[in-house]
């Protein structure tokens, strides 16, 4: 919105910053902080109000969150998305259309997590919105902006699948690559999801992750830089550098209120957001598999839950004490921070692994 304003600076010269996508990338940094910190404590004290006695908690997962996270409310996601929403329509060039694409990604995801609070909330249970129904409905936004990710790029780089490490390497999915771009959508939704179990557990790493992706988006965006390090120039996926801008700024916003002990929590309306964010993200400049590198510890945790599911159905045996993974070390005795901030040096660890594949070629 702002960024058209910058076609008036031949009258006044200080419009012409809003042409640069560093500026508007930090402005949405702060934008999306300050409507977190601005609307956050009214967002929270309606939820106590509508929820009451707040998010069911798991009968079947640690005893000690009956005690310990009982009445604290959920859909704390809504904050998150209120931010993404205004600092990303207030910053970006909406031209733009893979703005689009992701900004819709998210919200309908986030619509998707919100039934599942709702109902979990209004029903006094953990079970929520039946999980054939919301992946169905997961799967259907996937495909929808793989479809579309696919019509709006480059005729080059259309149906492909880049491999990093590799800088002239490209596999044409050809009729398989909408498929595959929902199952990472759909899986980094879920896996984002998953690894929701713990005060600040999940936020931060999907900051760390945003962060990333900003410096991405910005560096395959850009026709200089593409070229210098030897990755594939994706046009106009520089603007996707404020849109996760924005849910970096989200992120933080919302930690305000979700550190330990935590005011809210993202509840499915935030974790299904930020993982389909960040997956439609990954999809669009074609950084997919270096998802799976710089989101490795969503991935561990979704690995935790499949090889226990597997394990206990093939052998009637538990791998782990209880999954997800971060659950497993709740049950060996580990204090609930030591967990977290563990869970995030291992995040920031496989992070820088994966900018680094950027340069490595």
């Amino acid at each position: 919105m702002l960024f058209s304003l910058a076609q008036f600076s031949d009258q006044l010269p200080a419009l012409n910053l809003f042409r640069y996508l560093t500026f508007r990338a930090g402005a949405s940094v702060v934008t999306a902080m300050v409507v977190c910190f601005l609307f956050g404590p009214a967002i929270i004290q309606w939820l106590k109000v509508k929820q009451g006695k707040g998010q069911p908690i798991r009968q079947d997962g640690p005893q000690g969150h009956l005690i310990t996270k009982q009445g604290t409310p959920t859909m704390g996601g809504v904050m998150m998305l209120l931010a993404i929403g205004v600092a990303t329509l207030l910053w970006s060039d909406l031209s733009n259309r893979y703005v689009w694409v992701v900004l819709l990604v998210t919200l309908g995801y986030g619509f998707i997590g919100f039934l599942d609070d709702y109902l979990k909330v209004t029903r006094r249970s953990s079970g929520g919105l039946a999980g054939r129904i919301k992946l169905i409905a997961e799967i259907a936004i996937a495909a929808g902006a793989a479809i579309w990710i696919t019509d709006i790029s480059s005729p080059n780089l259309s149906g492909m699948l880049a491999v990093p490490f590799f800088k002239d390497l490209l596999i044409n999915l050809g009729v398989f690559y909408v498929p595959f771009a929902v199952f990472i959508m759909a899986g980094a939704s879920n896996a984002v999801n998953l690894t929701d179990g713990l005060d600040g557990l999940a936020i931060v790493p999907v900051i760390i992750a945003a962060g990333v992706f900003v410096a991405i988006a910005y560096l395959i965006g850009n026709t200089v830089f593409a070229n210098y390090l030897q990755v594939h120039y994706v046009v106009g996926a520089g603007e996707l550098a404020i849109f996760c801008g924005a849910v970096v700024g989200a992120g933080l916003g919302f930690l305000w209120f979700n550190a330990p002990p935590a005011m809210v929590f993202m509840g499915d309306t935030g974790s299904l957001a930020m993982g389909g964010a960040l997956g439609s993200v990954a999809v669009v400049t074609k950084h997919e598999i270096v998802l799976g590198l710089v989101g490795g510890l969503f991935v561990l945790e979704t690995i935790s839950v499949i090889v226990q599911v597997v394990s206990f159905k093939l052998t009637g045996k538990r791998v782990f004490r209880m999954a997800p993974l971060h659950h497993h070390y709740e049950e060996k005795g580990w204090a609930e921070s030591t967990i977290v901030i563990r869970f995030w040096i291992i995040a920031m660890i496989l992070a820088i692994a994966g900018l680094a594949t950027l340069k490595l070629r």
